[in-house]
């Protein structure tokens, strides 16, 4: 009897355990998401209320009904993954380009010179004007949409990349080459971990910008993605693809952002801010 009555304890003490774990990870996520959760609570009730018609307003159940409608057809995924591939595909170019150029113009005053005039006018002004530009040279296709994107995100990586490495203390650089350290194990062992979360900081700026030119493109120059699918959907009336679009934009955004996230962290994991973001 006494080992019936300690097992029931023991089963006991498990259950509550299990119980706490699970608690612990409903009020994680409410931490994190919990804004969004009333958001998407406030948009059901008010989409219910009838203060707007279904028209203006879809229920948001009935946006994640037809965002399923489409992922049993295949179409959702098809259109999320050409803007992807398009965003992802410009914003990796321009990191390839951007990051060096960025350190070169830091190191070298010859590049400095050239194109610094290049990247300060560049940066601010509208990038989107050059689309027609892009048209001309590679019609309506997938070519111009990443060239497009590419050429928008190059301008903040390259920014980045230029301020992380000219903000390196010059102390750590003398120090290595008094070591009897070249120029490849300066840049690779002092310069580049020096540099490394504005580097960082730039990308994490430059990949939704890539995601918003790659919407902004297909929005102008339609074809599959969701800013084409988006647009037929306005042109026929269809309020709740409209609104599907705008939900599937936010997922492939958060996918996105959560992902350099988590690469910054494994980079970064000697650095300080990680004691921070984990206190």
């Amino acid at each position: 009897m006494a080992r019936l009555d300690e097992a029931a304890d023991l089963i006991s003490v498990r259950t509550e355990s299990n119980a706490q774990i699970v608690l612990g990870h409903v009020l994680s996520f409410l931490a994190k998401f919990g804004s969004i959760v009333v958001l998407l609570l406030a948009w059901e009730a008010l989409a219910s209320s009838g203060v707007f018609t279904p028209f203006l307003l879809p229920k948001f159940s009935v946006v994640i009904e037809r965002i399923f409608s489409d992922m049993a057809t295949g179409v959702w995924f098809i259109n999320i993954g050409e803007t992807l591939w398009r965003a992802i595909l410009g914003f990796a170019a321009a990191a390839v380009i951007g990051v060096p150029l960025g350190i070169l113009m830091a190191r070298q005053a010859t590049i400095r010179w050239f194109f610094d005039p290049i990247v300060s006018i560049g940066f601010p002004a509208p990038k989107v004007a050059f689309l027609p530009v892009f048209i001309l040279w590679f019609d309506l296709f997938d070519t111009a949409k990443v060239f497009m994107v590419g050429f928008t995100a190059i301008f903040p990586i390259v920014a980045a990349a230029w301020a992380g490495t000219f903000t390196v203390d010059k102390n750590f650089i003398w120090s290595a080459r008094s070591l009897g350290a070249s120029n490849r194990e300066v840049l690779s062992e002092v310069i580049l971990p020096a540099a490394m979360p504005q580097i960082l900081t730039g990308l994490q700026i430059a990949l939704p910008i890539s995601m918003i030119v790659a919407l902004v493109t297909e929005f102008l120059m339609g074809g599959q993605g969701l800013g084409g699918a988006m647009i037929e959907a306005q042109r026929f009336g269809d309020s709740p693809g409209v609104f599907a679009g705008i939900v599937s934009i936010a997922i492939a955004g958060i996918i996105m952002i959560k992902t350099l996230e988590y690469v910054r962290r494994r980079l970064l994991s000697w650095h300080a801010e990680n004691d921070v973001a984990t206190a």
